[in-house]
């Protein structure tokens, strides 16, 4: 009886090696869950993206005026009838003007213009 009773003692110790510590236990399925909770939120912030992409699409695709602002702020479009400023810094300014001719501007401002 002492026999049956150790051999089943070992079987047990065996299996709750593989429970808790084997390949297919509950640390590799605590692992799992966290990793599928993980790229759950990712997969979360992709559609976010996704969704937002495909609103940009759309409104290129039918109205001019997300176009246009498309073309002023990565192109630097300005329109046929306008005057472009461009407000600089006192330290990237540079010099002052300094030709014999030349009309004041205020500090910081640069007349651009087509």
């Amino acid at each position: 009886m002492k026999l049956y009773a150790a051999a089943l003692a070992i079987v047990l110790l065996g299996l709750q090696y593989r429970l808790w510590l084997g390949d297919d236990g509950v640390r590799s399925a605590t692992r799992l869950a966290r990793i599928v909770t993980e790229q759950t939120a990712e997969n979360r912030g992709l559609m976010q993206r996704n969704d937002q992409l495909k609103a940009e699409v759309k409104d290129l695709k039918e109205g001019l005026s997300a176009l246009e602002e498309r073309a002023r702020n990565d192109l630097g479009m300005v329109g046929a009838s306008e005057t472009f400023y461009q407000v600089a810094d006192a330290a990237s300014a540079g010099p002052p003007n300094t030709l014999p001719n030349a009309q004041p501007q205020a500090p910081g401002l640069k007349r651009i213009s087509r």
